[in-house]
C-alpha cells in the first residue's frame, strides 16, 4: 500500500483496526528523557530498525517494541506497508522530539504529536508514552484540569450515544454497565480528568489496538504496560494540560533552529483524505527569512509534517 501522501486518521478508519485485532502486544518500557540543563528544548535521539528477513512483523509491531505510537511510526517512514513491510526496510523511530511550549510539569498531552509527557516533581527528566485519542467527532478537548480521581478495575458506563453507537454501526447492544474484568475496554487502570463533568479519563485498554491513533470517543487511551508504571506516579490533584500542537520548534544553546512537525488533526470526515497546512509563526518566519535555505528547510518540513526534527538554520 502506497503511502507518499496518506491521512493517516482516514487511513484508520478504512482498514487498519480490522488487520490489527489479534496482534500481540510486544510491551516495553517507560521511555526516559533526561532534560537538558542548558535550556535546550531537544531531548532523545532518533533511532533507526532494519525489517528483519524471514518475519512478517507489521508497523503496530515495530511500534509496540519501542513505545511509540503506530502513526507517528507511519509519520516517519511514508510510503511503507503499515502491514508488511518490505525485509531489508531500513525504518526511522521517532524517539527524539522536541518538547512542547508549555510549562514543564505534571502531565502534558499534546494531541497533534498523540504523546503524553510526564514531568515528575523530583527528578530532572520527562516519560514520554504513545496514546490514544478522540475520534473525529468524538474529539478530546483541549484542556487545563487535574486528576480527580484514581480507579484501579474501573467499570465502564458507556454513554446512551455511545450504546446507540454500537447498536447501530455495529450490531452490539451494550450492557449499561460493563464490570472490571478483560472484557472492559477501560484496562485496568484510570485516572478520571475533572474538567466538565468528568466523563474524560487516562485509562488503559484491553486491546492490541488504537495506541497512537485517533480512534477512542474523547478519553486518552494507554498502553497497559504504560499505564501500570504511570498510575502510582501520578497523585490525586497532578496538573494537565491538553494541549494541540503541530508545529513545535526551538533554538538551540548553539544557535541551530529546529522544527517538528506533525500531520494537523482532521476536524471533519470532509477534512480526512486532504493535505492539512501547518502554518509557521511570525517568529518562526523572521528566524529564516534573510537565508533562502533556511527558507527552503522549512519549506519542506511544513509540507512532509514526519513528526521527526529537523534542523533548518
Amino acid at each position: 500500500m502506497s503511502t507518499d501522501f496518506i491521512d493517516l486518521e482516514a487511513f484508520v478508519y478504512r482498514s487498519l483496526l480490522c488487520t490489527l485485532i489479534g496482534l500481540a502486544s510486544m510491551g516495553a518500557n517507560a521511555i526516559e528523557y533526561q532534560l537538558p540543563s542548558d535550556g535546550s528544548k531537544l531531548v532523545g535521539a532518533v533511532e533507526y530498525y532494519q525489517v528483519p528477513e524471514n518475519e512478517k512483523e507489521s508497523i503496530a509491531d515495530i511500534a509496540n517494541h519501542f513505545d511509540v505510537g503506530f502513526l507517528a511510526v507511519m509519520e516517519a517512514n511514508k510510503g511503507v506497508d503499515p502491514f508488511l513491510p518490505e525485509p531489508g526496510t531500513m525504518l526511522t523511530i521517532p524517539t527524539q522530539l522536541i518538547l512542547p511550549d508549555v510549562e514543564h510539569e505534571g502531565i502534558v498531552i499534546n494531541l497533534a504529536e498523540l504523546r503524553l509527557y510526564y514531568f515528575p516533581p523530583d527528578k530532572d527528566s520527562v516519560y514520554v508514552f504513545p496514546i490514544g485519542i478522540g475520534r473525529i467527532g468524538r474529539e478530546t478537548p483541549v484542556m487545563t484540569t487535574s486528576i480527580s480521581q484514581k480507579i484501579v478495575g474501573p467499570t465502564w458506563t458507556p454513554t446512551a450515544n455511545i450504546r446507540k453507537e454500537y447498536r447501530e454501526e455495529r450490531g452490539i447492544e451494550l450492557p449499561a454497565v460493563i464490570p472490571a474484568g478483560p472484557d472492559n475496554p477501560l484496562g485496568e487502570y484510570a485516572m478520571r480528568l475533572a474538567h466538565s463533568r468528568g466523563e474524560y479519563l487516562i485509562h488503559g485498554t484491553n486491546k492490541d489496538f488504537g495506541i497512537g491513533m485517533r480512534v477512542s470517543s474523547g478519553c486518552i487511551r494507554m498502553n497497559p504496560w504504560d499505564i501500570e508504571w504511570l498510575f502510582p506516579q501520578i497523585p490525586k490533584g497532578t496538573k494537565v494540560r491538553v494541549i494541540n500542537q503541530p508545529l513545535k520548534e526551538t533554538r538551540e544553546p548553539d544557535g541551530s533552529l529546529y522544527v517538528e512537525v506533525h500531520q494537523p488533526l482532521s476536524k471533519s470526515e470532509s477534512e480526512a483524505g486532504h493535505a492539512k497546512v501547518v502554518k509557521p509563526s511570525n517568529a518562526l518566519v523572521n528566524a529564516v527569512e534573510r537565508d533562502n535555505q533556511a527558507i527552503s528547510r522549512l519549506s519542506q518540513a511544513l509540507q512532509s509534517q514526519d513528526g521527526v526534527p529537523v534542523v533548518i538554520d
